[in-house]
């Protein structure tokens, strides 16, 4: 056996799970089966909740709730469309429609019922957060229906909410009937006709299963976005199948060589399966960052995507080595090599006709990148908004005739807060005054459309402490003008309105929960990448035993990054190619969507730097010939990482398939990420930089091998 060759990897483990792989089976059996189960039941535990704790919108958001038995995110808007909004008869029918609908809610209570082309619209406060809200959308639906009287539609946060969850359910199926196909025609194309392509697809199961039940666990504690169930599945889906693949063509490869059954499983586990551990664990470390950043939507996202690499590493050290031998030494040899043979002698014939043009071949790769990464200057970053929603829902409909005949902003306006400090003193005095003043001054703003104040309730709380002022803008919640007004009101009409001291002012609602969300989200970026590249960087040094080529990993890294970012720019704000693919041009791209695509990106390109690398590196320690190494690295990993990249780019294209921009975006940012690293990165930049390197590929001195508890390499002159 060579298996004493081969370093960092437990040769006892390995074969542990051999011996008992009935027993491991049965366990992952046992996961899959509660996943599967838990998978029904999740989207009652999920929310997309932009709220960022400590925050101004959060502080008047609670002091809405508190002290006006109103939250922003718990309210509902019911519209009718009628042909006479001015008749006082309809409407004092439509008023205690409402109000006894209203009684369906605990605490709720029916506002105004306001008029406006061809509308007639109230909204139903509640003091409940979104999650609890929207579960009470059908029985006020229920309870709005009439027979006689116009139809009632019902919108606002927690209705829009309710009815994402079956659309991304949907959305979901469509998502896997586009990738399941091609990852089965790739794996049959790869192993053949055999037992061998099963063994990915029940991976990718298992450890699909096993992240769902890790979020439905957290989910009772922590808010979770009603995307990881999408999330959890494409992500999980492409990543397992592909590390599932590296393995099992390891397996095979060994066995071809004449290895016996269990020696091939040791093999592949300390090759294939170190390689899979390494960039599983860097992808985590990546994802695992995200939890840094104090806004409960992007640590939702963070946690989902951080728990599919950790679930496809145990799976991978687990129930991986315990499939292999279900496969047979028979079945391991099945359509050896002439055709992969063939396809080696492309990528050796790439490898050597790149290294021979380096320079050409790395400044013009170079060029392509940095050009496309050029675009990600223009990027216009907004929260998420109603505008980007499936428009064939109710709350959809609804706000389509909000928008048409009162304004965008009608559905989701911005809430001014004032703690007067004293009884009584926000109905009189100087606070009243100032009230009156920064209302005066709101009604002459041009993105203000309406403007609603007094001193009594809803205005002003029982105990004459509390005010507010109601602003609907004349753009939605997300809008960059609608961006922009939160931040002059903030800024300079709230100070200009003279509150006396003792006075404070808060300022909610959807429009500030998102620039409020915008701003904590990016003021930790920028020490987020810095870890994350920290992170990969150490891993990396690790793996490779080499000071260069995890610099150089974490620099093409962040090219493909900014390219990616480039591309979105280009499809989803200008609009090129955007119909011809089937994508909502929005003009703009969702705050959340950069943030994670940073951190996702980094992890998945450094998966294939990974399996190139580690490669060239035992190429390189058997024989330190460096244009050798990078062409023997290319050459055996050229048709299985194509092979992966191509699962990875259909599995995220599933997002593509689905009606929700936001997940669009992060399909789109994915499957160009991975199909750029997987062809210009993998084919060409790197083989090409690795040659202009020459041996300096390799070295890593003394010392640092030290601090990082591997062994030295030093440089060797024979090449």
């Amino acid at each position: 056996m060579r298996v004493h060759t081969l370093r960092r990897m437990s040769e006892r483990w390995i074969i542990a799970m051999v011996r008992h792989r009935f027993a491991v089976i049965g366990v992952w059996a046992t996961v899959l089966a509660v996943g599967v189960l838990v998978s029904t039941q999740l989207s009652s535990v999920l929310t997309n909740s932009f709220a960022v704790p400590g925050s101004g919108s959060e502080r008047a958001s609670d002091l809405l709730a508190e002290h006006f038995g109103e939250r922003p995110e718990g309210t509902f808007v019911v519209v009718f469309q009628v042909r006479r909004p001015s008749d006082r008869a309809l409407q004092q029918r439509l008023r205690r429609r409402i109000a006894a609908a209203a009684r369906a809610i605990p605490s709720a209570r029916a506002g105004e019922l306001r008029r406006g082309g061809g509308l007639l619209y109230a909204a139903i406060a509640t003091p409940l957060r979104l999650h609890a809200a929207m579960h009470y959308t059908d029985g006020l639906r229920r309870a709005l229906r009439s027979p006689a009287g116009p139809a009632a539609l019902v919108t606002g946060q927690p209705a829009v909410e309710h009815d994402l969850t079956p659309i991304l359910a949907a959305d979901l199926r469509r998502g896997e009937a586009v990738a399941l196909p091609v990852a089965l025609l790739v794996l049959v194309s790869l192993l053949g006709l055999s037992a061998a392509v099963l063994v990915p697809f029940l991976f990718a199961a298992c450890t699909i299963a096993g992240a769902l039940i890790g979020v439905d666990a957290l989910a009772h504690a922590i808010s979770m976005t009603t995307y990881v169930t999408n999330l959890v599945a494409l992500l999980g889906l492409g990543l397992a199948i592909d590390y599932s693949l590296l393995i099992v063509s390891r397996f095979r490869e060994e066995l071809r060589t004449g290895a016996t059954e269990t020696d091939a499983v040791v093999l592949a586990m300390a090759t294939a399966g170190r390689t899979v551990a390494v960039s599983g664990l860097a992808m985590a470390v990546g994802l695992a960052l995200l939890l840094l950043v104090p806004v409960p939507f992007i640590r939702s996202i963070g946690v989902a995507g951080l728990l599919v690499p950790l679930v496809s590493v145990a799976a991978a050290l687990t129930l991986q080595p315990a499939l292999l031998p279900l496969l047979g030494a028979r079945g391991g040899r099945r359509r050896a090599a002439r055709g992969a043979v063939l396809r080696r002698g492309v990528w050796e014939r790439l490898s050597r006709w790149v290294v021979g043009r380096r320079v050409l071949v790395l400044v013009g790769a170079t060029t392509l990148l940095a050009g496309l990464a050029s675009g990600a200057l223009a990027a216009h970053v907004v929260p998420s908004s109603f505008a980007s929603l499936p428009q064939e829902s109710e709350s959809s409909r609804a706000i389509r005739l909000l928008r048409g005949g009162v304004g965008p902003g009608a559905v989701a306006p911005t809430s001014v807060v004032v703690d007067s400090g004293a009884p009584g003193a926000a109905r009189s005095g100087p606070t009243r005054a100032a009230v009156s003043r920064l209302a005066d001054e709101l009604f002459h703003d041009p993105e203000v459309l309406l403007v609603a104040n007094g001193v009594r309730p809803p205005y002003t709380d029982r105990s004459g402490r509390f005010a507010r002022v109601l602003v609907v803008n004349r753009h939605e919640y997300g809008a960059a003008r609608t961006v922009s007004f939160v931040r002059r009101l903030r800024e300079r009409l709230v100070h200009a309105a003279g509150f006396p001291p003792g006075a404070t002012v808060v300022v909610g609602g959807a429009p500030a929960q998102g620039v409020d969300f915008l701003a904590t989200t990016y003021d930790r970026l920028p020490w987020i990448a810095l870890a994350v590249l920290a992170g990969t960087f150490a891993a990396l040094l690790r793996a490779f035993r080499s000071l260069l080529l995890p610099l150089k990993a974490v620099l093409l890294n962040l090219l493909t990054v900014a390219a990616v970012y480039g591309a979105l720019v280009l499809v989803f704000q200008r609009g090129v190619g955007a119909d011809l693919l089937g994508l909502q041009r929005t003009g703009d791209v969702e705050g959340w969507v950069p943030i994670f695509l940073f951190a996702a990106l980094l992890g998945l390109t450094t998966d294939y730097e990974v399996f190139l690398v580690m490669r060239m590196r035992e190429a390189w320690d058997r024989l330190p010939d460096n244009t050798e190494a990078v062409a023997s690295g290319l050459e055996r990993t050229g048709r299985i990482v194509t092979a992966a990249a191509l699962i990875m780019v259909a599995s995220f294209s599933g997002f593509l398939a689905g009606r929700v921009t936001g997940l669009q975006q992060l399909g789109f940012g994915l499957a160009l990420g991975v199909l750029l690293d997987a062809t210009v990165v993998r084919a060409l930049l790197v083989p090409s930089l690795m040659a202009v390197l020459g041996r300096w590929n390799w070295w890593l001195p003394g010392r640092v091998a030290r601090l990082a508890h591997v062994a030295p390499s030093p440089l060797v002159e024979k090449e």
